[in-house]
Order: C-alpha cells, then sequence, then structure tokens
C-alpha cells in the first residue's frame, strides 16, 4: 500500500503482530488469499506419491519415463496458461474474480483425476489444475500486497510463501494417510480440491484491491476496504497517498497514449525493463535452481538413494517438506530486515553448496553398489523371462562382472533384488515384471528381500537426505519466496498485471523444463550428473541475480520506481529515496 507516514526500514515482525491485533482483517484477508500458495503447494506435493501408485495401477506409466515426467508436469504447462491468462484477468476484472476462476479450474481439475479411467485422463486433469495454479500463483501475492501496510507487506506476502510449503506438508501427510486404502492415488488427488472449494467461500466475503478499485473510479469502495485494512489514525493519510500514486499512474499511461499496445510502449521506459529483467529472473532462477526435482519427485530421490519402499520414500519425504515450511516461517521474520536481495543471495550461495554436496552423494551411491550374483539371478529366475535379459548376455558371454547400477540402467528395464541376510551383498539382476517382483519378494520376515526399481541399496543413503535437508533450508527462506515478493514490489501499478502475468509464465515455463527432463537426465546423465548440472547453473544464477536484482526493502512502490528509473542505477547499489 502506498503511503510515506512509516519508517519501512524498521520494520520487524512485531509489527505485524501488532498491525494485526489491532486490525485483525488484515490477516485474514491475507490468509484468505495466500490459500492460492496451498494450492500450489499441494498440487506440487501431491503428485510425488500419487505417481508411485499411478505406476503400479498402470503398466504403461512404469515403463515409461516420459509418460511419468508428462503426467508431473502436464499441470506446468497449463500453469504457463493460466499465468498468462491471469494478467490479463487480473487488470480487466480485478484480482478477486481471478482468484474466484483459479478455484473453480483446481476443483474441476481434482475431480477428473479423481475418476480418472487412464493416464489421459489424469493428464487432462492435471492441465485443468495447472490452469488454475497459474492463475492463482500470481495473483494471490498480488492481491495480498496491494491490501497490505506497506511496514509488513514483506512479512504479509511471505504468508504466501508459507502457504505453499504448508501445502506441500500437508500434501505428503495425505499421501502417507492413503497408502492403505483401496484407490490410494485417486483420494490423494481427489482430495487436492477441498483447499480451493474453501478459498472460493471465503473470497466470496472478501472485497477488492483498493489499489485496483481506486484505479477503475470506484473510489468509495476502495475507500471503504481501507478503512478496514488501516488503523483508524492512519487511514486518511494512507488514502491520499493511494490518490496521489494512482493519479500519477493514469497520468503516466495517458502520456504513453492509452491502454492499447501497453506493453510495447512500456518496454520504452527504463522503470519497467528494469524491473520486468529482475522480476522474470528471480522467477526463472526460483525454478532453475532444480527445486521441483526434490518437490515433485522427492519420494523417486529418495529411492534412488537406497529405500525401495513406498511408503518409506514417502515418510521420509516428510522431513524436506517440513523444512520447507519452516524456511518459510523463517523468511517471514527476516524478510523486512535482512531484506530481499541479501536474503536471495544467501540462499542461492547455500543451495550451490548442497547440489555439490548431492552430486557426491550420489556418485558414491552409483560406485558402491552392490553386485549382481549369478547363482542369487539363476535362484530367483528358473523361468525363460526371470533374467534381466542385457545381464544374461553379459553373463553368457562370460565379461565382466555387473553392480547393481549397471542393473538398473538396462535399456530393456530391469530390477534388483537384494540380499535377504544383507542388502548390500550381491542380489540377483532380474526383468522388471511382475513375476520377478512376486519372486523377490515371496519370503517372509529375515527372509523377505527388497526390490530395487529406482535405485541401488546404499550405506550413503542418509547422507542423501541429509544433503536434500540442507538444500531446502538453503532455499526455502530465501529463493523459495522472495522472488514472488519482488514480482509484487517492482513494476509500476498501470503494468503490474501484465508484467506479474509475463513473469509468472517465465516461472512456470522454466518449472516445466525442469519437471519434464529430470527422469530423463538422471537416465542420461545419472543421479549424480544431473545435481552437478544444476549446481553450475545454480552458480550461474548467483552471478546474474546479483548483478540484475535491486534491493527493495523498505521502500514504498513509488520509491522503487524512481530507484529504477534513477540515472546512475546499479542493482548492487543501495537507494536513498532522500537524495
Amino acid at each position: 500500500m502506498e503511503g510515506g507516514i512509516h519508517k519501512a526500514e524498521s520494520t520487524e515482525f512485531r509489527d505485524l503482530l501488532y498491525l494485526t491485533s489491532k486490525q485483525p482483517f488484515i490477516l485474514r484477508l491475507a490468509f484468505s488469499a495466500g490459500i492460492g500458495g496451498l494450492l500450489f503447494g499441494y498440487d506440487t506435493g501431491v503428485i510425488s506419491g500419487a505417481l508411485l501408485y499411478i505406476r503400479d495401477d498402470f503398466s504403461q506409466v512404469e515403463r515409461s519415463t516420459v509418460l511419468q515426467e508428462t503426467i508431473v508436469s502436464m499441470a506446468v504447462a497449463g500453469a504457463i496458461v493460466g499465468a498468462g491468462a491471469g494478467g490479463w484477468m487480473n487488470d480487466r476484472f480485478g484480482r478477486r474474480p481471478s482468484i474466484l476462476v483459479a478455484d473453480l479450474l483446481f476443483l474441476a481439475g481434482s475431480i477428473v483425476m479423481c475418476f480418472a479411467p487412464s493416464p489421459a485422463v489424469i493428464i487432462a486433469g492435471r492441465v485443468l489444475v495447472g490452469l488454475g495454479v497459474g492463475m492463482a500463483s500470481m495473483t494471490s501475492p498480488l492481491y495480498i500486497s496491494e491490501a497490505s501496510p506497506a511496514r509488513i507487506r514483506g512479512a504479509l506476502v511471505s504468508t504466501n510463501g508459507l502457504l505453499i510449503t504448508a501445502g506441500q506438508f500437508l500434501s505428503y501427510l495425505i499421501n502417507l494417510a492413503f497408502t492403505k486404502v483401496t484407490g490410494t492415488w485417486r483420494w490423494m488427488l481427489g482430495v487436492a480440491g477441498v483447499p480451493a472449494l474453501v478459498q472460493f467461500v471465503l473470497m466470496l466475503a472478501l472485497p477488492e484491491s483498493p489499489r485496483w478499485l481506486y484505479r477503475k473510479d470506484r473510489k468509495a469502495e476502495a475507500e471503504e476496504v481501507m478503512r478496514r485494512i488501516y488503523p483508524p489514525e492512519e487511514v486518511d493519510a494512507e488514502i491520499e497517498a493511494l490518490r496521489v500514486s494512482v493519479e500519477a499512474d493514469m497520468a503516466q499511461e495517458r502520456s504513453l497514449g492509452g491502454a492499447g499496445g501497453t506493453l510495447r510502449k512500456a518496454l520504452g521506459s527504463a522503470v519497467v525493463r528494469r524491473g520486468l529483467t529482475a522480476g522474470v529472473l528471480c522467477q526463472v532462477a526460483q525454478q532453475l535452481v532444480g527445486i521441483n526435482t526434490v518437490m515433485y519427485y522427492s519420494p523417486t530421490i529418495v529411492q534412488l538413494a537406497g529405500f525401495a519402499s513406498n511408503s518409506t520414500a514417502l515418510a521420509l519425504s516428510l522431513v524436506t517438506s517440513g523444512l520447507n515450511a519452516a524456511g518459510s516461517v523463517v523468511s517471514m521474520f527476516f524478510v523486512d530486515k535482512a531484506g530481499r536481495r541479501r536474503l536471495m543471495l544467501l540462499s542461492l550461495a547455500g543451495i550451490v553448496a548442497c547440489l555439490a554436496m548431492l552430486s557426491g552423494v550420489f556418485f558414491a551411491v552409483d560406485t558402491h553398489s552392490p553386485d549382481v550374483s549369478i547363482a542369487g539371478t539363476a535362484a530367483l529366475s528358473p523361468g525363460a523371462n526371470g533374467t534381466c535379459p542385457e545381464y544374461a548376455l553379459a553373463a553368457a558371454a562370460g565379461g565382466e562382472e555387473w553392480t547393481c547400477t549397471q542393473c538398473l540402467r538396462a535399456p530393456s528395464g530391469c530390477g534388483f533384488c537384494a540380499d535377504a541376510a544383507d542388502k548390500l551383498l550381491p542380489g540377483a539382476c532380474l526383468a522388471a515384471n511382475d513375476a520377478a517382483r512376486r519372486a523377490c519378494r515371496a519370503g517372509t520376515g529375515d527372509g523377505r528381500r527388497e526390490w530395487y526399481a529406482r535405485g541401488c541399496p546404499s550405506s550413503f543413503g542418509w547422507l542423501a537426505l541429509v544433503a536434500l535437508g540442507a538444500y531446502i533450508v538453503s532455499y526455502s527462506p530465501g529463493m523459495g519466496s522472495v522472488p514472488w515478493l519482488i514480482n509484487s514490489e517492482v513494476y509500476p501499478l498501470r503494468f503490474r498485471g501484465v508484467c506479474g502475468g509475463i513473469a509468472a509464465v517465465a516461472n512456470w515455463a522454466s518449472n516445466l523444463l525442469v519437471t519434464q527432463t529430470f527422469l530423463s537426465m538422471t537416465q542420461e546423465l545419472g543421479t549424480a550428473g544431473t545435481f552437478m548440472l544444476f549446481c553450475g547453473v545454480s552458480a550461474g544464477l548467483f552471478i546474474l541475480l546479483f548483478l540484475v536484482v535491486p534491493e527493495t526493502k523498505g521502500l514504498q512502490f513509488e520509491e522503487v520506481e524512481q530507484m529504477l528509473g534513477s540515472k546512475d542505477y546499479k542493482a548492487w547499489k543501495k537507494f536513498n529515496p532522500k537524495a
């Protein structure tokens, strides 16, 4: 919100507690709109667990890495379209109607997936969900930002990031709850419609953004909303500040020739170009550091680290999800004190270190995997189709001994059956079919063997969990929430909807690139090589963010515009609005 009567530089989290105790409507508004973040987070988490059981129910999904990636990433593809449409809807119809439409799309997609008879219908439902999530992902933080007092704006917008991580954590809990229920993944995906329904009901009782109302010449409504947000002694000054700011925006828009060709004309402004460059780079960086390799495929990564059981993988994934939620709380405490830029760069430095550690751990997992036993393989595969075809040929030719890693990378698709006494001892390399799985798991008690189809038994698996946890701790407080906050602050009001839409599309497009290629990259480069690639990309992004993204802590919207338009602008230089 506009206004120069507060010194945002001294903002701390206690201001949020103080203001919301005096004006509880602020908190109600922020959390109701922030459920859009919960939808985003729930979708991210729920598919990671549901995919394990979709693979079990549909053999074509189990056999095709590309189909698995498509089921995950089609929601992202839908989100790209939804984010772009959301930018236009935000400017044309308002922030609140955009959120309501997003809720309806998400609810429809959840119902379609719940009753899907085939992978194709699951994919159709994922597209619908993506359309809704894409719209909500850029509208919710924008709505919160425009309806928040300046000195607690960062903390309130961070509630959207908190609810993203809360949605992820909730989805893992729900996934675990339905692992023993008939229809596992159908329940997991169907329950996803509940947050959308809750938000739809809550948003019906909330007002439109006062900034949007004032801009549409609905001044009385805007003032009424602001009186519900600000303490009585502050509201008149804030209304006046809003009037001055919006009228200045509209005057500048008229000088550009009206609404037609708004973006093309806006790009002639250094303010918009610099803001859009920073905003888009933040959103792209948020995805290209590889976060959704962890959040969409967390149970799969746990299995790659040597934990074979679906339920075990889901349970261990709760650790990363819980740390992500905790990191968002840290962000709420420090984003207005430490600053957006500093928090983001510190976060990215930690990410680079953790990705290097992950790469090293998975390299150790690959190079120390158990051998394949000729006798053990023969004992478990008496039939002609029991042994992995490639291993059978290698054994017949008397070539080099195979390891579990080689077995799982066989082109025909093979699995490793661990030794019953010690999973690190030589095991069997079998064809990945139902008969082989049953033969492997036929024992009971201490004689029961583990079937590995994603990763090999390893004594290094716990190190992978430590590295994943450290990665999330580094990511969540900075790169997890700050990019959305930056994008709610760096655009002039008249271009905020369209620029926010462009940045959100960039976020989802980068997300799609990562989610549609991760499993394929692990097959081509190996898990260690894939994480090392993300490490290198993250290091390059650190340099770009340092050069391009300015500090917006404590600045009013008009002061941010003044900073971006200054002749001696350098992103790494501290801006003094009084100079």
